[in-house]
């Protein structure tokens, strides 16, 4: 080995993408409140006053940045309910009238194709792959998004002012990688990701996973969790042929690049609690809630 080499220099953030304007803090402002406070039901009313705006305008605001307006997005969250329903031993996200939804939503999902890097490729820690970024505007934040010419590699999430701590996170997975800035090569994925009418299984999402072997397993298990439901990370050890490796799941699923196309938000503890997220606990809380949503239909009034 050549001791004199060293590694490339890791890629910084070329220019800041913090929305300009208030609508961005509002909106997170409002996800945080209805996560944390569901238990309270706040109302709309309650939610304009704390964020300074009219009920009126903050629900066509609302509505706009996440899909379905905040009572809709209140019920959603409502877990408490669906910790009465189970599956395989977990809790499921009531989608139906428990939460006031107007009833069962054909289900729904990402429609995945993907395929795993080999062991090699994933040794050389991303050397020779070139590795196109940008960020955009999703309902869950910021999304930093990484494709090569194989398809998405990665996908994580930040609040403004947080655009270099993403992107330090994400590349430091695969630090000898070439990293380029380019919004028209990721733009393509972000628009599907985040638009349910896009799921199409005719036109599936192509993704590719850069882990190691143990890693993909725990990674391709979680895309076989359907939306609207949970999995424990035992009942996921076992689904891989390692029972007895719980804890060695959780670090895999912590460590999942491709936030939300792999639903690791989905994975659970074994009491049905929601444990840690890598990007954020109440942004978990507010990808499930979004999740029932769609599931539940068209946003209620």
């Amino acid at each position: 080995m050549n001791t004199a080499m060293s590694l490339k220099p890791a890629p910084v953030l070329q220019r800041e993408i913090t929305p300009e304007g208030g609508d961005y803090s509002t909106v997170c402002r409002v996800i945080e409140k209805i996560s944390l406070d569901y238990r309270d039901q706040p109302s709309l009313e309650a939610l304009a006053d704390d964020v300074g705006e009219t009920p009126t305008g903050l629900q066509k605001l609302f509505t706009r940045w996440a899909g379905l307006s905040p009572k809709a997005f209140l019920q959603a969250v409502t877990l408490d309910h669906a910790r009465k329903l189970l599956d395989d031993g977990m809790p499921l996200l009531e989608t139906s009238y428990e939460l006031g939804m107007s009833g069962p939503g054909r289900l729904h999902d990402l429609f995945v194709t993907h395929e795993a890097m080999s062991p090699g490729d994933y040794k050389t820690r991303g050397e020779g792959l070139t590795i196109r970024y940008g960020y955009h505007i999703s309902p869950f934040g910021i999304a930093l998004i990484m494709v090569t010419d194989r398809g998405l590699a990665g996908l994580s999430f930040n609040d403004p002012g947080e655009e270099r701590a993403a992107f330090a996170d994400m590349s430091g997975r695969w630090p000898n990688a070439t990293y380029v800035e380019d919004m028209s090569a990721t733009a393509p994925y972000a628009a599907r990701i985040f638009d349910p009418a896009r799921w199409r299984n005719d036109q599936p999402l192509r993704v590719v996973m850069i882990g190691t072997d143990f890693q993909v397993s725990v990674w391709e298990a979680l895309l076989k969790i359907p939306m609207g439901k949970a999995r424990s990370y035992s009942s996921i050890a076992s689904e891989i042929g390692r029972p007895g490796a719980s804890r060695a799941v959780g670090a895999a699923i912590g460590a999942n690049p491709l936030s939300f196309v792999v639903p690791c938000h989905r994975a659970l503890g074994k009491s049905g609690a929601l444990t840690g997220y890598h990007w954020g606990l109440t942004r978990k809380r507010a990808i499930l809630g979004w999740e029932a949503g769609q599931l539940g239909g068209k946003p209620a009034a």
